[in-house]
This record gives C-alpha cells, structure tokens and sequence, in this order.
C-alpha cells in the first residue's frame, strides 16, 4: 500500500487507513453514502490486508461490525455517511458499551461551514451516541500539513487503544470532508502541496513506530486476602455468569480449578462456555433455576459465600435465591463497571478469573493442605449434595424431553446442546431462546462457543450480529423466535458478502412468546395486539424473496438429520412451528416439577 496523492482527501483517508491495517485491523464494514467517499475508497484499496464490506442497511452493518468483533475479539470498523445513517448505528453502539465488544465508528460530515444553513443530510453528529462511546471527537478537516498528518496517525491510534482499554467498547470518530469526495485533483495551489509532500514522504519512516497494540494485561495481585475467607467457607458456590471470553478454555479452566480448590459447586448459565466444558469440572450445576424452585431446597441450599463471575445468570429464581439469602458475595471481573444490580453485601474484585487462578492457585493449594479436615468434610457435604439433586433434576429434564414428541420449543435448545459439531459458534437471540438455554441446554464436552448480545438484551440487529460472527468462521447456528428475526430481515441482504454458513433455527410461534409468562397475558384485549404482535409472515416466501435457503422441520428427527455435519456455505432457515400458549402452559406445568420430591 502506498499513500494516495490525488488529492487532499484520499491523502488523509489512506493514512487513516494504513495506520489501522498496521494496528491490526481486518475488517471494515462500509455503508453507501457520497460524504464518506473518500474513506470507502481508501478501506477498499487496502485489500486483501483488510477485508472491505458493502452493506446497505446501517442498522445492520453495525450489527455485522458487532458480531465480527465478538467472533474475532479485535475492533471492527464501520463506516456511514452523513445526516441519519449515523443515528442507525446506535443501537449496536450501545450493545457494544453495555457488552463491552470493541467498534470503531466512522461518521463522515459536511465541513462547519455547510451546518446549520439547511444544507442537504446535515444534522448535528457531536456526541450523537451521548456518552456511550468510551471515547468520541472529531477530525480536523483534512491537511496535508505533515504536522497535521502525523496528528491524524495519532488519532487512529488513540481511537484503537480506547476502543480496547481498560474496559472494551465503542469509539466514535466523526469526520468532516470538504469536496471533491472522488479521487479528483483539488485546484492548482493545493495540487502543487500534494507534489511536495509526495517528493518527501517517507512511507516507512512515518509509520515505523506503529505496530499491532493490545490491551494491556491488569498486574496480578500477589497475595489476594479474601482467598483465605474463602477456604474457611464450608457452604460456598461460584456462579459461571453470561459470558463469552476469547479464550473459552483458558476461562473455563481458570474456574474449574478454583472449584476443586474450593470444593465449590459451580451454577453455570446456559450463555457460559462453562456448560460445553464439562469434562474440566465434575461440580457443574446446570439446573439451578429448576432445582430453587423447590423452596425447601433453596433453604438448603443457601450459600455463605458466593463467587460471581462476570454478570449474573439470566434467572429471575437465582436472583430471588441470592437476595433473600443475603450471602457475602464476591464479582470477579476486570471491568469498572458495576455488576451488581441486587445491591447485596458484595465486593467487586477488578481481576479477571485467569488472573485469579494464576496468583491464587499456589497459596489455595498450601491452605488447603493445612485446613482442618472437618472443614473439608462440611465443605465436601455440601458440594455434595449440590450435586446429588443436579444429577436427580439432570434425569428428570433429559427424560421428559426424550419422551417429548410434540414441538415444545424449549427442546430445541436442549437438542442443540447434545448434537451440533464441537466448538460450533452459536448466536442465542434474546427473550425466550436464552431462558430455554439457560433451563435446558446440557452439560458436554462440546467446546461449543456461545454467542449473545446480553448487553441491553434488544432484540435489534440479532440476524446481522450472527451473520458477523458466522463470517469466516466455523459453519455456525443462530437459535431465535420469529419476531426478533422479522425485525431484522435487512440482515439477509448482506448474503452476497457473506463467506461461511449460518443455519437458522427458527421457533415460529407467530408472536412474542415470553410476554405468554408475564402477568398481562391475562388480559386480552389488549394482550394479543399489544404484546404477543402476532404478524403472520409466510417465511418460505420471505426467504424465497432473499435467495435465502428453507425448510419447515416437520419432526425432531428431521431437525436432528440437519444440524451434522452442517453445511460449508450460505445461509439457511430450519423451521419449527410451535404453539405459543401451549408452550407457555407446558412450562407454568413442569418447571416446578423437575424438582418435586427433592431435599
């Protein structure tokens, strides 16, 4: 790559670019628009280092961006230009602060003299995610000044390491272009500058000091002290909360050691890796939610001290459980964000569980050689009666749904648990696809890498994000209800961009099955128009009209003939049509019921 000299423009624009690619950038994901002509033509020149993606609907791209950047844990770039197409990225900028997933977003504008005096797509891009960005400005119009060039070079570097220090998240750069936009020769003064600056640039001098930057490590604490309170306990539980780490192994065995160190249970949630790592911990508790529905078990049960790690499980039971039993209670997570929204006795250890397991596991291992042995004995009674109803509620759930021939949504999450090829990535849409994962996925040694946007948990951009994930990547499958899907069928245009294979399983329950659960579905009307917003969409003609593969899955066998081997290439819906208020009476029956009798 060598710097653009055909104008003022495409000089700044491929410097920004190039100090990107040497940064490490992969990605960048471009909307039309003319404003931003000048940073599509210099991303796209930088192919193959960068791989350039046209995608028309903004709301989706930045989706797409989304996804990439989960899947990759690297920043993604996408790029809009000016007026409303920037305001379609806000969603997806506030799943990337509230998930903590690194984006870089670039707005390009009308320079200061063509705002505010009704000039066309103009509006006021300052600070227009409001304080979502960790970090957000504007560029200088473009110079080729060498002062101002080597300003620019910092910005880029800055805008990379905010996007992934301390805390990842979004990063907004608002640039402003005066014309020409195309690769045309500004006047004659100006293209005379552009000759002496290309008679003296030295291309690798000036970007000599730019390499790939990541995220600086946290210092591990040597001695941590609440390591020896811990020990003490003889009725502690670590809880696997949502999570989805870069390097699921590396987490899930930082847990399991201090879970045998420990003799603590750990309550997994269906979004954590933890579950398709079973075979590193033998103190897996999948069924929390189901086994603290029995009341006299939750009393049982109740824990003195309890190890979160990351952002607590998505069930409304455990949180009851913990607030009520009020447990001394520690988060481990490196973020600064405030992760306790039970406001209980708790203290935010700011160190990640690998870090902990590194500078803990040496002292855990002399304490434990040196405790009594009637705290281990106490400690291994509880642990083990963890277990023994796990394994009782395990039986019950797998047994049910074995003899469950009937299309109950719910066991879509529990087959998928048992059938996809290992380490296969799949993206869990929001509402009632997580909660079924959380209450049914099962334990494996799979390695399969769940993906999520818990952040705000909208259902905005779910088709998008998962089709970043799935790109280039293992053959991958989305778990989604018909309304998140429907409210994000622009996805489906980026197919001609996409390289890998996405299989849809898609619960068509015409409407918003997890209102069925709430109180207000009582009341019809309104309940039906309001809330369930059944839309009545024929999806084989939907994705006839996107060149998007289909098929209604008759059977759990036929859903099971099409999940492995999965496909290499393209995108595909499979899809179960479920009964939504017979679902919702099949859980208000047999939740409870897993449990009965226990304890």
């Amino acid at each position: 790559m060598t710097i653009d000299f055909r104008n003022i423009n495409t000089v700044w624009a491929s410097i920004a670019a190039e100090t990107l690619k040497r940064l490490g950038l992969t990605c960048v994901v471009i909307c039309p628009g003319s404003r931003s002509t000048p940073l599509a033509v210099a991303f796209a020149q930088q192919s193959p280092d960068i791989q350039a993606i046209s995608i028309l609907d903004e709301r989706s791209a930045a989706f797409f961006a989304l996804g990439q950047a989960k899947a990759t844990g690297r920043p993604t770039v996408v790029i809009c230009t000016s007026g409303t197409a920037g305001a379609n990225f806000y969603p997806a900028v506030i799943e990337a602060k509230e998930s903590r997933i690194p984006l870089l977003l670039f707005t390009t504008d009308r320079p200061a003299e063509l705002r505010d005096c009704h000039s066309g797509q103009t509006i006021d891009q300052l600070k227009l995610y409001g304080n979502y960005p960790n970090w957000q400005t504007e560029l200088a119009i473009p110079s080729v000044d060498m002062g101002m060039l080597t300003y620019l070079r910092q910005i880029m570097v800055h805008a990379w390491e905010r996007s992934q220090t301390s805390v990842p998240g979004p990063v907004h750069l608002n640039f402003p272009f005066r014309d020409p936009l195309a690769p045309i020769p500004n006047g004659e003064l100006q293209t005379t500058s552009l000759q002496l600056l290309q008679s003296q640039f030295d291309l690798e001098d000036f970007f000599c000091h730019i390499t790939t930057i990541t995220a600086s490590a946290h210092v591990p604490i040597s001695s941590p002290p609440f390591l020896q309170e811990w020990l003490k306990s003889d009725r502690g539980i670590i809880i696997a909360g949502v999570a989805q780490p870069q390097r699921p192994q590396e987490y899930c065995s930082a847990i399991a050691q201090l879970s045998k160190t420990l003799k603590f249970p750990v309550l997994a949630e269906g979004l954590s890796p933890a579950r398709n790592y079973a075979d590193l911990n033998p103190h897996i508790i999948s069924t929390y939610d189901l086994i603290l529905r029995n009341q006299e078990l939750a009393k049982q049960l109740a824990p003195d001290v309890v190890i979160q790690i990351g952002e607590l499980p998505t069930s409304k039971e455990l949180r009851n459980w913990l607030t009520s039993t009020q447990a001394r209670r520690w988060i481990i997570d490196p973020s600064d964000q405030n992760l306790d929204s039970l406001h209980g006795r708790t203290t935010h250890l700011r160190i990640s569980i690998e870090e902990l397991g590194r500078c803990a596991d040496g002292e855990a291992r002399e304490a434990m050689t040196s405790s009594s042995s009637s705290s281990s004995s106490s400690s291994s009674k509880y642990l083990q009666l963890w277990c023994a109803v796990e394994a009782k509620v395990r039986a019950a759930v797998d047994q049910t749904l074995t003899t469950t021939e009937e299309l109950f949504e719910g066991k879509a999450a529990w087959l998928l648990s048992q059938t996809l090829p290992p380490k296969t990535p799949i993206f869990i849409a929001n509402s009632m696809p997580v909660r079924d994962v959380e209450f049914f996925w099962k334990p494996s040694h799979s390695e399969v890498q769940p993906f999520f946007n818990r952040g705000a948990n909208g259902i905005d951009g779910t088709l998008s994000t998962a089709l970043g994930i799935a790109h280039r990547h293992q053959s991958s499958v989305m778990l989604t209800g018909d309304l998140a899907l429907l409210h994000d069928t622009n996805g489906f245009l980026i197919r001609n961009k996409f390289v890998g294979h996405l299989s849809i399983v898609l619960i068509n329950n015409n409407g918003g099955g997890i209102f069925e659960m709430l109180p207000i579905s009582k009341f019809d009307p309104p309940f039906e128009e309001f809330f369930a917003t059944p839309q009545d969409i024929d999806f084989a003609q939907l994705c006839a009209t996107y060149g998007v593969e289909y098929e209604l899955m008759t059977s759990w066998k036929h859903l099971l003939s099409r999940l492995n081997p999965l496909p290499t290439r393209g995108i595909r819906v499979l899809e179960l049509r479920t009964n939504r208020k017979a679902d919702a009476k099949w859980r208000r029956e047999n939740l409870g019921k897993f449990s009965v009798g226990l304890g």
